[in-house]
């Protein structure tokens, strides 16, 4: 029987028989397995779409001096769980110190050993963003409509790969100094001070002319015109063989910027859906009625904590 022509999902359905095709649980295993945490290593964790490929750009050019000679940043700061999937040796050597990793996953589920840093994002904004991922890579566009999609990832469960697990993991160890937390909309109105903070928990030196490069190299505007730097080439590839896409998706990762746009495409429904899966959900293990008040929190707690590097040392 000839294969099917190469195509995108059309349903939810057949978008979720996708990714279990794309992350096969034992490819994921197999990458986890192979890594051998060491006491420098910086782990780069935030939620799909809250900030990763962002402070893997800061993360790089801190520790290289602006080495910008990849053609994805995540062959230079690898993806954890996608290693065996892409064909990384995840312990091969690194370009400069400390090592540095990517991974989207919960404090529970991380290999333990390194240090971490994770950002949080408005679950509006970070669903909304998703699906325009999705859409004209793994989502054929016009098949799921947005309300669809972002009701079923508000109700993945209680999987630990949820958003509302993964912000839960990672606020439940907020004091602990192996760890650093932002905010999206934190590094969004402050980045001259999350560079700041970033090179002093990874332990890198900042001066004025590395300060202002990263400045340059991590803003918007740079990242854009630069995006096929910051488009998981990679994994494309790999999402075409295992998922049998067309290739030339446009799976670009910087396309807006800036907070607060669910409002003009998110519909009140859901809107109201996702406030009430955090009243449900994060309400009774934090304290705090909405996601602004626990990112107020989080910048609070930056602002009257200095950075300084993890306790452990600096790789």
């Amino acid at each position: 029987m000839d294969r099917m022509a190469p195509h995108r999902a059309r349903s939810l359905a057949e978008f979720g028989e996708n990714g279990a095709r794309m992350f096969a649980p034992a490819d994921i295993g197999a990458g986890l397995a192979a890594y051998r945490p060491r006491p420098g290593d910086v782990v780069i964790t935030p939620y799909g779409k809250c900030g990763t490929t962002w402070l893997q750009q800061i993360f790089h050019t801190l520790r290289t001096r602006g080495d910008f000679d990849f053609d994805d940043i995540s062959r230079v700061v690898p993806w954890l769980e996608t290693s065996v999937i892409v064909g990384l040796d995840i312990e091969a050597p690194q370009r400069a110190e400390p090592r540095g990793f990517k991974s989207h996953l919960s404090y529970a589920m991380v290999p333990k050993g390194a240090r971490y840093i994770v950002s949080f994002r408005d679950p509006k904004d970070a669903v909304v963003s998703m699906f325009r991922f999705m859409e004209g890579w793994f989502l054929e566009p016009g098949a799921v409509t947005m309300t669809e999609f972002a009701r079923n990832w508000i109700e993945r469960g209680a999987t630990a790969t949820d958003y509302w697990s993964h912000l839960l993991s990672w606020w439940a160890v907020r004091d602990n100094p192996e760890v650093l937390v932002l905010s999206y909309e934190g590094m969004t109105a402050q980045p001259e001070a999350t560079i700041r903070r970033v090179a002093a928990f990874c332990g890198v030196a900042l001066d004025d002319d590395l300060l202002a490069l990263t400045l340059e190299r991590s803003s918007f505007d740079f990242m854009l015109a630069h995006k096929d730097r910051f488009d998981d080439a990679m994994m494309r590839a790999a999402s075409e063989v295992r998922c049998n896409l067309p290739p030339g998706s446009d799976s670009a990762k910087v396309r807006k910027g800036g907070t607060g746009g669910h409002r003009a495409e998110l519909s009140p429904e859901i809107g109201a859906a996702i406030d009430a899966k955090w009243t449900e959900v994060v309400t009774p293990a934090t304290g705090f009625n909405d996601y602004a008040a626990l990112e107020a929190e989080v910048r609070r707690r930056n602002a009257t904590s200095p950075p300084s590097a993890a306790k452990r040392g600096k790789g």
